[in-house]
Protein backbone atom coordinates (compact mmCIF):
# COMPACT_ATOMS: atom_id res chain seq x y z
CA UNK A 1 0.00 0.00 0.00
CA UNK A 2 2.20 2.19 0.62
CA UNK A 3 4.59 1.26 -2.38
CA UNK A 4 1.47 2.18 -4.29
CA UNK A 5 0.78 5.82 -2.49
CA UNK A 6 4.91 6.61 -2.65
CA UNK A 7 4.35 6.07 -6.47
CA UNK A 8 1.56 8.07 -7.09
CA UNK A 9 2.66 11.42 -5.06
CA UNK A 10 5.76 11.38 -7.33
CA UNK A 11 3.57 11.20 -10.30
CA UNK A 12 1.46 14.40 -9.21
CA UNK A 13 4.90 16.16 -7.90
CA UNK A 14 6.21 15.62 -11.79
CA UNK A 15 2.56 17.02 -12.54
CA UNK A 16 2.41 19.57 -10.76
CA UNK A 17 6.10 21.13 -11.40
CA UNK A 18 5.52 21.10 -15.05
CA UNK A 19 2.03 23.09 -14.63
CA UNK A 20 4.24 25.58 -12.75
CA UNK A 21 6.64 25.85 -15.80
CA UNK A 22 3.78 26.51 -18.34
CA UNK A 23 2.49 28.50 -15.82
CA UNK A 24 5.27 30.94 -15.76
CA UNK A 25 4.19 31.50 -19.95
CA UNK A 26 0.95 32.85 -18.40
CA UNK A 27 1.79 35.60 -15.95
CA UNK A 28 -1.47 36.04 -14.89
CA UNK A 29 -2.12 32.91 -13.76
CA UNK A 30 0.58 31.43 -12.81
CA UNK A 31 0.62 34.21 -9.65
CA UNK A 32 -2.87 33.36 -9.10
CA UNK A 33 -1.53 29.63 -8.56
CA UNK A 34 1.60 29.89 -7.09
CA UNK A 35 0.77 29.74 -3.74
CA UNK A 36 -1.15 26.75 -4.65
CA UNK A 37 1.61 25.05 -6.36
CA UNK A 38 3.36 25.99 -2.93
CA UNK A 39 1.39 24.35 -0.66
CA UNK A 40 0.64 20.75 -2.91
CA UNK A 41 4.16 20.63 -2.90
CA UNK A 42 5.23 21.15 0.20
CA UNK A 43 2.70 19.18 1.18
CA UNK A 44 3.52 16.14 -1.07
CA UNK A 45 7.48 16.24 0.12
CA UNK A 46 6.35 15.31 3.12
CA UNK A 47 4.28 12.72 2.09
CA UNK A 48 7.18 11.06 0.56
CA UNK A 49 9.78 11.40 2.98
CA UNK A 50 6.76 9.71 5.63
CA UNK A 51 6.63 6.79 2.49
CA UNK A 52 10.62 6.65 2.20
CA UNK A 53 10.69 6.73 6.32
CA UNK A 54 8.26 3.75 6.40
CA UNK A 55 10.08 2.01 3.75
CA UNK A 56 13.19 1.84 6.04
CA UNK A 57 11.44 0.89 9.43
CA UNK A 58 12.58 -1.42 11.54
CA UNK A 59 10.96 -4.80 11.70
CA UNK A 60 8.81 -6.01 14.70
CA UNK A 61 9.65 -8.66 16.22
CA UNK A 62 6.45 -11.23 16.92
CA UNK A 63 6.54 -11.71 20.56
CA UNK A 64 6.76 -15.66 20.02
CA UNK A 65 10.64 -14.44 18.90
CA UNK A 66 9.36 -16.45 15.36
CA UNK A 67 11.14 -14.44 12.91
CA UNK A 68 14.70 -14.46 15.21
CA UNK A 69 17.44 -14.94 12.69
CA UNK A 70 19.61 -18.38 13.18
CA UNK A 71 22.28 -16.28 14.01
CA UNK A 72 20.67 -15.11 17.17
CA UNK A 73 23.25 -16.52 19.31
CA UNK A 74 25.88 -14.30 17.85
CA UNK A 75 24.10 -11.78 21.26
CA UNK A 76 23.81 -13.96 23.52
CA UNK A 77 26.20 -14.34 25.95
CA UNK A 78 28.03 -17.90 26.71
CA UNK A 79 29.81 -18.57 29.55
CA UNK A 80 31.49 -21.60 30.69
CA UNK A 81 30.61 -21.83 34.30
CA UNK A 82 32.30 -25.77 34.69
CA UNK A 83 34.59 -27.94 33.01
CA UNK A 84 36.30 -31.54 33.35
CA UNK A 85 32.87 -32.98 33.95
CA UNK A 86 31.76 -36.83 33.25
CA UNK A 87 29.16 -36.44 31.52
CA UNK A 88 26.66 -34.23 33.02
CA UNK A 89 23.04 -35.28 31.81
CA UNK A 90 20.51 -33.42 34.59
CA UNK A 91 20.18 -30.02 36.06
CA UNK A 92 17.69 -28.58 38.59
CA UNK A 93 17.69 -25.35 40.82
CA UNK A 94 17.25 -25.20 44.60
CA UNK A 95 15.61 -22.02 46.27
CA UNK A 96 18.44 -21.32 47.99
CA UNK A 97 20.15 -20.48 44.11
CA UNK A 98 22.13 -23.79 44.09
CA UNK A 99 22.56 -25.51 40.81
CA UNK A 100 22.41 -29.37 41.26
CA UNK A 101 23.87 -31.36 38.36
CA UNK A 102 24.13 -35.13 37.82
CA UNK A 103 26.96 -37.14 35.77
CA UNK A 104 26.57 -40.59 34.87
CA UNK A 105 29.11 -42.30 36.77
CA UNK A 106 26.87 -41.66 39.88
CA UNK A 107 27.90 -38.41 41.15
CA UNK A 108 25.52 -35.39 41.90
CA UNK A 109 27.44 -32.21 41.91
CA UNK A 110 26.92 -28.33 43.10
CA UNK A 111 28.01 -24.79 41.64
CA UNK A 112 26.94 -22.90 44.30
CA UNK A 113 27.81 -19.09 44.21
CA UNK A 114 29.49 -19.28 40.62
CA UNK A 115 32.09 -22.09 41.73
CA UNK A 116 31.87 -25.78 41.55
CA UNK A 117 31.89 -27.36 45.34
CA UNK A 118 34.91 -30.02 44.78
CA UNK A 119 32.91 -32.85 47.46
CA UNK A 120 29.90 -34.57 45.38
CA UNK A 121 26.20 -33.51 47.30
CA UNK A 122 25.84 -37.60 46.86
CA UNK A 123 28.04 -40.20 44.96
CA UNK A 124 25.21 -43.66 44.11
CA UNK A 125 26.00 -46.82 43.20
CA UNK A 126 25.38 -46.66 39.66
CA UNK A 127 26.07 -49.39 37.02
CA UNK A 128 27.77 -48.23 33.61
CA UNK A 129 26.44 -50.89 31.73
CA UNK A 130 28.25 -53.01 28.20
CA UNK A 131 26.15 -49.96 26.18
CA UNK A 132 27.54 -46.31 27.31
CA UNK A 133 24.34 -45.23 28.32
CA UNK A 134 24.07 -46.43 31.28
CA UNK A 135 24.60 -44.60 34.97
CA UNK A 136 23.21 -41.85 36.78
CA UNK A 137 20.67 -39.94 34.45
CA UNK A 138 18.03 -36.89 35.26
CA UNK A 139 17.43 -35.15 38.66
CA UNK A 140 14.77 -33.33 40.39
CA UNK A 141 14.29 -31.47 42.83
CA UNK A 142 11.37 -31.46 45.34
CA UNK A 143 8.54 -28.08 44.20
CA UNK A 144 9.04 -27.65 47.83
CA UNK A 145 12.41 -28.98 48.48
CA UNK A 146 13.05 -25.95 50.85
CA UNK A 147 11.04 -27.78 53.07
CA UNK A 148 11.31 -31.60 52.42
CA UNK A 149 14.97 -31.34 51.00
CA UNK A 150 13.77 -33.91 48.75
CA UNK A 151 15.52 -35.11 45.48
CA UNK A 152 14.75 -37.80 42.68
CA UNK A 153 17.23 -39.52 40.11
CA UNK A 154 16.78 -42.41 37.73
CA UNK A 155 19.88 -45.04 37.38
CA UNK A 156 20.85 -48.32 36.34
CA UNK A 157 22.36 -50.86 39.28
CA UNK A 158 23.61 -54.04 38.67
CA UNK A 159 22.26 -56.39 41.63
CA UNK A 160 24.78 -59.50 42.91
CA UNK A 161 22.87 -61.76 40.26
CA UNK A 162 24.01 -60.04 37.45
CA UNK A 163 19.88 -58.54 36.76
CA UNK A 164 20.50 -54.52 35.75
CA UNK A 165 17.79 -52.58 37.61
CA UNK A 166 17.00 -49.30 35.60
CA UNK A 167 15.60 -47.58 39.00
CA UNK A 168 13.54 -44.27 40.30
CA UNK A 169 14.74 -43.14 43.67
CA UNK A 170 14.21 -40.33 46.07
CA UNK A 171 17.08 -38.39 47.77
CA UNK A 172 16.98 -36.19 50.62
CA UNK A 173 19.34 -33.56 51.79
CA UNK A 174 20.70 -33.57 55.84
CA UNK A 175 21.19 -30.58 57.48
CA UNK A 176 25.06 -30.70 56.72
CA UNK A 177 24.55 -29.77 52.90
CA UNK A 178 24.88 -33.51 51.90
CA UNK A 179 22.45 -35.64 50.41
CA UNK A 180 21.66 -39.05 51.51
CA UNK A 181 19.57 -42.28 49.90
CA UNK A 182 16.11 -42.17 51.35
CA UNK A 183 14.26 -45.13 48.79
CA UNK A 184 13.57 -46.62 45.47
CA UNK A 185 9.57 -45.33 44.21
CA UNK A 186 10.05 -47.67 41.19
CA UNK A 187 12.20 -50.20 39.27
CA UNK A 188 12.17 -52.35 36.38
CA UNK A 189 14.94 -54.77 33.85
CA UNK A 190 14.23 -57.60 31.16
CA UNK A 191 16.71 -59.67 30.37
CA UNK A 192 19.64 -58.46 28.61
CA UNK A 193 17.83 -55.31 28.60
CA UNK A 194 21.49 -52.60 29.03
CA UNK A 195 19.99 -50.37 26.80
CA UNK A 196 17.57 -47.83 25.77
CA UNK A 197 17.26 -46.51 29.47
CA UNK A 198 14.84 -43.43 29.02
CA UNK A 199 15.93 -41.38 32.36
CA UNK A 200 14.37 -37.98 32.60
CA UNK A 201 12.91 -36.95 35.71
CA UNK A 202 11.31 -33.98 36.23
CA UNK A 203 8.13 -32.62 38.08
CA UNK A 204 5.01 -31.57 36.05
CA UNK A 205 2.84 -28.01 36.26
CA UNK A 206 0.13 -30.69 38.44
CA UNK A 207 3.08 -31.17 41.00
CA UNK A 208 3.26 -34.83 39.86
CA UNK A 209 6.81 -36.43 39.15
CA UNK A 210 7.32 -37.97 35.57
CA UNK A 211 9.86 -40.47 35.03
CA UNK A 212 10.73 -41.59 30.91
CA UNK A 213 11.63 -45.23 30.33
CA UNK A 214 13.36 -46.86 27.17
CA UNK A 215 12.49 -50.37 25.75
CA UNK A 216 15.45 -51.55 27.31
CA UNK A 217 16.53 -52.77 24.05
CA UNK A 218 13.42 -55.38 23.74
CA UNK A 219 10.89 -53.54 21.51
CA UNK A 220 7.82 -55.47 21.68
CA UNK A 221 8.09 -54.33 25.37
CA UNK A 222 6.57 -50.95 24.53
CA UNK A 223 3.29 -51.88 23.76
CA UNK A 224 2.85 -54.20 26.95
CA UNK A 225 1.19 -52.23 29.47
CA UNK A 226 2.20 -54.78 32.33
CA UNK A 227 5.80 -53.85 31.81
CA UNK A 228 7.43 -50.38 32.78
CA UNK A 229 9.63 -50.27 29.87
CA UNK A 230 8.85 -47.83 26.72
CA UNK A 231 6.39 -45.90 28.28
CA UNK A 232 6.06 -42.34 30.17
CA UNK A 233 5.45 -42.76 33.82
CA UNK A 234 3.44 -40.43 36.10
CA UNK A 235 3.76 -40.52 39.81
CA UNK A 236 2.81 -38.87 43.10
CA UNK A 237 6.23 -37.72 44.85
CA UNK A 238 5.81 -39.94 47.65
CA UNK A 239 5.93 -43.01 44.88
CA UNK A 240 1.93 -43.75 44.69
CA UNK A 241 -0.06 -43.78 42.04
CA UNK A 242 -2.57 -40.75 41.20
CA UNK A 243 -5.89 -41.70 41.30
CA UNK A 244 -6.52 -39.89 37.81
CA UNK A 245 -3.83 -41.52 35.69
CA UNK A 246 -5.21 -43.24 32.75
CA UNK A 247 -4.93 -46.89 33.41
CA UNK A 248 -6.36 -47.46 37.12
CA UNK A 249 -3.46 -48.63 39.64
CA UNK A 250 -0.67 -48.28 37.00
CA UNK A 251 2.05 -45.31 37.03
CA UNK A 252 1.75 -45.57 32.65
CA UNK A 253 0.83 -42.44 31.64
CA UNK A 254 1.53 -43.10 27.94
CA UNK A 255 3.41 -45.72 26.13
CA UNK A 256 4.56 -47.30 22.91
CA UNK A 257 7.69 -45.74 23.23
CA UNK A 258 11.34 -46.45 22.13
CA UNK A 259 13.92 -43.87 24.07
CA UNK A 260 12.14 -40.72 25.66
CA UNK A 261 15.08 -38.85 27.33
CA UNK A 262 13.54 -35.37 27.77
CA UNK A 263 10.06 -33.75 28.92
CA UNK A 264 8.71 -29.95 28.23
CA UNK A 265 5.55 -28.90 29.26
CA UNK A 266 4.53 -25.36 27.41
CA UNK A 267 3.65 -22.37 29.45
CA UNK A 268 0.29 -21.09 29.78
CA UNK A 269 -1.65 -24.23 28.09
CA UNK A 270 0.35 -27.06 30.39
CA UNK A 271 0.73 -29.60 27.49
CA UNK A 272 3.31 -31.83 27.46
CA UNK A 273 6.04 -32.72 24.77
CA UNK A 274 8.74 -34.80 25.03
CA UNK A 275 11.57 -36.05 22.70
CA UNK A 276 12.70 -39.74 21.73
CA UNK A 277 15.23 -41.22 19.47
CA UNK A 278 14.10 -43.03 17.02
CA UNK A 279 16.10 -46.22 15.40
CA UNK A 280 19.01 -44.37 13.47
CA UNK A 281 16.74 -41.62 12.11
CA UNK A 282 12.91 -40.14 12.19
CA UNK A 283 14.20 -38.93 15.83
CA UNK A 284 10.67 -37.86 17.03
CA UNK A 285 9.17 -34.57 18.80
CA UNK A 286 6.05 -35.77 20.44
CA UNK A 287 2.81 -34.32 22.12
CA UNK A 288 2.49 -36.31 24.95
CA UNK A 289 -1.59 -37.14 25.84
CA UNK A 290 -2.74 -39.05 28.83
CA UNK A 291 -3.45 -42.52 28.07
CA UNK A 292 -2.03 -42.71 24.20
CA UNK A 293 0.39 -45.15 22.22
CA UNK A 294 2.87 -43.47 20.16
CA UNK A 295 3.69 -46.48 18.23
CA UNK A 296 6.97 -47.58 19.14
CA UNK A 297 7.94 -50.54 17.32
CA UNK A 298 5.22 -50.70 15.10
CA UNK A 299 4.92 -47.43 13.23
CA UNK A 300 7.64 -44.63 12.96
CA UNK A 301 7.99 -40.99 11.85
CA UNK A 302 4.91 -40.37 9.03
CA UNK A 303 3.34 -43.92 9.57
CA UNK A 304 0.05 -44.82 10.80
CA UNK A 305 -2.04 -47.62 12.25
CA UNK A 306 -5.67 -47.16 13.98
CA UNK A 307 -5.03 -45.83 17.92
CA UNK A 308 -1.70 -45.01 17.65
CA UNK A 309 -0.14 -41.42 17.46
CA UNK A 310 2.44 -39.95 14.96
CA UNK A 311 4.62 -37.59 16.14
CA UNK A 312 4.26 -33.66 16.17
CA UNK A 313 7.77 -33.89 14.14
CA UNK A 314 10.76 -35.89 12.90
CA UNK A 315 13.58 -36.01 11.73
CA UNK A 316 13.19 -37.47 8.63
CA UNK A 317 15.41 -40.64 6.92
CA UNK A 318 18.51 -38.53 6.44
CA UNK A 319 19.01 -37.33 9.30
CA UNK A 320 19.27 -38.36 12.95
CA UNK A 321 18.98 -35.61 15.99
CA UNK A 322 19.63 -38.47 18.83
CA UNK A 323 17.78 -35.96 21.03
CA UNK A 324 18.60 -35.91 24.84
CA UNK A 325 17.75 -32.92 27.34
CA UNK A 326 14.14 -30.82 26.24
CA UNK A 327 12.80 -27.30 27.90
CA UNK A 328 10.45 -24.97 27.05
CA UNK A 329 11.42 -21.63 27.60
CA UNK A 330 9.60 -19.45 29.98
CA UNK A 331 11.07 -15.85 29.65
CA UNK A 332 13.19 -13.61 27.45
CA UNK A 333 14.31 -13.80 23.50
CA UNK A 334 13.45 -17.21 23.03
CA UNK A 335 10.01 -17.53 25.39
CA UNK A 336 7.43 -20.08 24.74
CA UNK A 337 10.28 -21.99 21.80
CA UNK A 338 11.11 -25.37 22.61
CA UNK A 339 14.60 -26.39 23.10
CA UNK A 340 16.04 -29.40 22.88
CA UNK A 341 19.34 -30.91 22.52
CA UNK A 342 21.50 -33.24 19.78
CA UNK A 343 23.76 -35.86 20.64
CA UNK A 344 24.83 -37.65 17.10
CA UNK A 345 23.06 -34.02 16.02
CA UNK A 346 25.81 -31.79 17.35
CA UNK A 347 22.80 -28.89 17.54
CA UNK A 348 20.62 -27.00 19.74
CA UNK A 349 17.39 -27.07 18.16
CA UNK A 350 14.85 -24.86 18.55
CA UNK A 351 10.63 -25.80 17.95
CA UNK A 352 8.70 -23.09 17.22
CA UNK A 353 5.37 -24.88 18.86
CA UNK A 354 1.67 -23.33 17.91
CA UNK A 355 0.80 -21.17 20.89
CA UNK A 356 -3.51 -22.18 19.44
CA UNK A 357 -2.98 -25.49 18.20
CA UNK A 358 -1.64 -28.65 20.65
CA UNK A 359 0.95 -30.47 18.89
CA UNK A 360 1.59 -28.36 15.98
CA UNK A 361 5.33 -27.58 14.79
CA UNK A 362 5.67 -24.39 13.22
CA UNK A 363 9.28 -24.18 12.08
CA UNK A 364 12.16 -25.53 13.49
CA UNK A 365 15.38 -24.08 13.26
CA UNK A 366 19.23 -25.03 14.50
CA UNK A 367 21.65 -23.26 16.53
CA UNK A 368 25.35 -23.64 18.21
CA UNK A 369 25.71 -26.11 14.93
CA UNK A 370 28.78 -28.31 15.92
CA UNK A 371 29.90 -25.59 17.94
CA UNK A 372 30.68 -27.57 21.11
CA UNK A 373 30.40 -31.56 20.02
CA UNK A 374 27.26 -33.88 21.48
CA UNK A 375 24.94 -31.44 23.62
CA UNK A 376 22.60 -33.13 26.21
CA UNK A 377 22.16 -31.58 29.56
CA UNK A 378 19.97 -28.44 29.11
CA UNK A 379 17.96 -26.61 32.03
CA UNK A 380 16.29 -23.30 32.26
CA UNK A 381 17.67 -21.40 35.44
CA UNK A 382 15.32 -18.84 37.68
CA UNK A 383 16.58 -15.88 35.96
CA UNK A 384 15.61 -17.40 32.17
CA UNK A 385 19.62 -18.26 31.54
CA UNK A 386 19.94 -21.61 29.72
CA UNK A 387 22.46 -24.15 30.95
CA UNK A 388 23.67 -26.27 28.59
CA UNK A 389 26.63 -29.21 28.90
CA UNK A 390 28.06 -31.25 26.58
CA UNK A 391 28.56 -35.06 26.23
CA UNK A 392 31.71 -35.81 24.07
CA UNK A 393 33.20 -38.30 26.76
CA UNK A 394 30.05 -40.38 26.78
CA UNK A 395 31.83 -43.49 25.04
CA UNK A 396 30.38 -42.56 21.85
CA UNK A 397 31.75 -39.05 21.52
CA UNK A 398 35.66 -38.41 20.54
CA UNK A 399 36.78 -37.39 23.39
CA UNK A 400 38.22 -39.15 26.62
CA UNK A 401 36.06 -39.36 29.67
CA UNK A 402 36.25 -35.94 32.09
CA UNK A 403 36.67 -33.53 29.33
CA UNK A 404 32.71 -32.08 29.21
CA UNK A 405 31.64 -28.61 29.98
CA UNK A 406 28.59 -26.99 31.65
CA UNK A 407 28.02 -23.61 29.97
CA UNK A 408 24.86 -20.87 30.82
CA UNK A 409 23.35 -18.78 27.89
CA UNK A 410 22.45 -15.35 28.34
CA UNK A 411 20.43 -12.44 26.32
CA UNK A 412 20.61 -8.83 26.67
Amino acid sequence: MYGVLCNFVRELISWDVKSVHKMKNERGLCQKRSWLSTVIVGFLTLTIFSCSESNHREKIVPRDGSNLSLNLMESASIELISEDLFVPWGIDFSPDGRVFFTERPGRIRIIQNGHLLSKPWLTLRVSQTSDPSGGLFGLALHPLFAENHFAYVAYTQKLPNGKVMNRLARLREQPDGTGIFDSVLLEHSLPNGESHYGGCVKFGPDGKLYWTTGDLGHPDVSQDLSHLAGKILRLNPDGTIPDDNPFPGSPIYSYGHRNPQGLAWQPRTEHLYSIEHGPAYRDELNYIQAGENYGWPEIVGDNSLSEMRTPALHSGDNETWAPAGAIIVTQGYLRDSMLFTGLKGMTLYRAILSPTVPGKVIDLKRLLVNKYGRLRALAEGPDGSIYLGTSNGDGIGSEEPGREKLFRISFP
